[in-house]
């Protein structure tokens, strides 16, 4: 009838397996956008790798992710539930980002002042400001060329090809130096080598080899060093807590210790899922559980597409949490203590599965920037060292080899035996890793990117077989890290409602 508006159909409730940080922000946009969903949680609480713990005598850790980069991806998600950003989360960009210390005694300091941080590395490398500009805004080149297309759109339908900027950021790869490998790029943009290794280190925030991964990766500095390094307040684990706020304000249900046991289909259709405490009916079903799992345990009736599922996995992590009775003045939020062989580091994870005999460790210090997370004149040191994912190793003796290593390194860089400092220890291990999280083998980003189509063969964030199933987190496109999870929730969430 003439004057009347037709009103919108309702739209269908989702279901989502696994709390992570992108099933939240996938579970977020999704009810903004007027969807009933409800988040199925094998655990007792909310965000996957993002979950903190403590430690007896006053130390807190956030267990997994410690770098956090492209904040706005966050605070995108509380403007479109129309929120003001800060009344939830709350965050600062760091200066300085990273404290590296060299095998051969250099220190170096990564300020967020890029004239400031070329100064440095001229002053203690030797290598000109000039050259390290040079290569800062043809990475921030690569990302502003790139990200639009690569980063934020499906890669596996047709319409993303159609466009201008998907053409034009193909016709740029060539000239912006981003054929060949990571390490190709670095070598020919820098003659220290000291510095082809600072950038080289890139190469491990998506788990892969710079030896082998496109030099597409060398875009990643950018978001470090012209976009900022942050930190959130309170840690790590306030953007999963604060974006659980959100989702709950509309409507979102979490379901813990309740793991999904089966996706159910009728035909080429998602019906619903099955836990141990009930069948639900849904027509909608996005999965944040790792892809491999996903089919090989909850679709058991459905041909797997294999080709993608054996693509070659990412790294892993063995990581010590210290409480250390003491303070180090000369360390801060990010540290890097680099080994002296970086070929011979990859070469044994990606190689031979195992751990070389000398190599680089990451400590990331919470309570630098957060006092409570350790007692008065102590610290709480979140100890990593990139390993290969679980392939049956003998992990009880890598991680007793790979410990006296770690604390060798850092006694003797810091000039302070450290085992006596520890008053409080956990370690967490590849298949630990993979038991708490679901993620196949303990591999921290899903499939690796060591070669040229890497982005292209992850698995795309639908299904191809079965209406109604999609795909988001990191072990599908764009890939692991906090950033790309994120992006993966955008992807899901416009790939259902558009």
């Amino acid at each position: 009838m003439k004057g009347r508006t037709r009103t919108p159909a309702p739209k269908q409730p989702v279901a989502i397996i696994g709390a992570g940080i992108a099933g939240i922000a996938t579970a977020v946009r999704l009810a903004v956008a007027g969807h009933a969903v409800t988040v199925f949680e094998a655990g007792p609480s909310f965000g996957g790798k993002m979950h903190q713990f403590s430690l007896p005598g006053g130390y807190r850790f956030d267990a997994g992710p410690s770098l956090f980069t492209l904040p706005q991806l966050v605070d995108d998600l509380f403007r479109l539930a129309q929120r003001n950003p800060a009344d939830y989360f709350r965050y600062e960009r760091l200066d300085p980002i990273t404290h590296y210390f060299f095998a051969d005694g250099t220190r170096l300091t990564a300020w967020a002042e890029e004239g400031k941080f070329a100064a440095e590395i001229e002053a203690k490398l030797g290598v000109p400001a000039a050259a390290v500009h040079k290569f800062l805004a043809r990475s921030a080149r690569a990302y502003e060329g790139t990200a639009g297309t690569f980063l934020q759109k499906s890669l596996h339908k047709a319409s993303t090809y159609f466009s201008r900027e998907t053409l034009r950021a193909l016709a740029a790869l060539p000239a912006l130096g981003l054929l060949g490998t990571m390490h190709q790029r670095h070598t020919s943009a820098f003659s220290d080598p000291r510095l082809v290794q600072l950038f080289d280190r890139y190469a491990t925030y998506n788990g892969s080899d710079p030896y082998q991964a496109p030099a597409t990766l060398s875009l990643i500095p950018h978001l470090e060093h012209g976009i900022g390094a942050f930190y959130p307040e309170g840690g790590i684990y306030s953007i999963a807590a604060s974006l659980v706020r959100l989702a709950e304000e509309f409507g979102v249900k979490f379901r813990y210790n309740e793991p999904v046991q089966e996706i159910l289909t009728a035909g080429k259709l998602v019906t619903g899922l099955r836990t141990a405490l009930d069948v639900y009916d849904f027509g909608l079903v996005v999965s944040n559980m790792d892809v491999v799992p996903t089919y090989r345990q909850l679709l058991p009736t459905q041909p797997a597409p294999e080709r993608t599922l054996a693509q070659p996995r990412s790294s892993s992590a063995l990581i010590f949490y210290w409480g250390i009775a003491r303070e180090f003045p000369e360390l801060d939020l990010h540290n890097i203590f680099f080994s002296a062989d970086y070929r011979r580091e990859f070469e044994a994870i990606f190689q031979e599965k195992t751990v070389a005999d000398d190599v680089t460790v990451y400590v990331n210090i919470t309570s630098k920037k957060t006092p409570a997370d350790a007692p008065p004149g102590h610290e709480n040191w979140f100890v990593m060292v990139n390993v290969p994912h679980d392939q049956g190793q003998d992990w009880d003796a890598l991680t007793r080899h790979t410990r006296a290593i770690v604390l060798r390194k850092l006694s003797q860089a810091l000039g302070q035996e450290i085992e006596p400092l520890i008053r409080a220890e956990r370690v967490w291990t590849p298949p630990g890793i993979a038991a708490d999280t679901s993620s196949f083998g303990g591999a921290l980003y899903g499939s690796s990117s060591n070669n040229a189509l890497a982005a292209f063969l992850r698995h795309p964030n639908f299904s191809g077989a079965l209406q109604g199933l999609y795909f988001c987190g990191g072990s599908v496109h764009p890939g692991g890290g906090i950033p790309l999870c994120l992006l993966s929730a955008r992807i899901v969430a416009d790939l259902i409602d558009n």
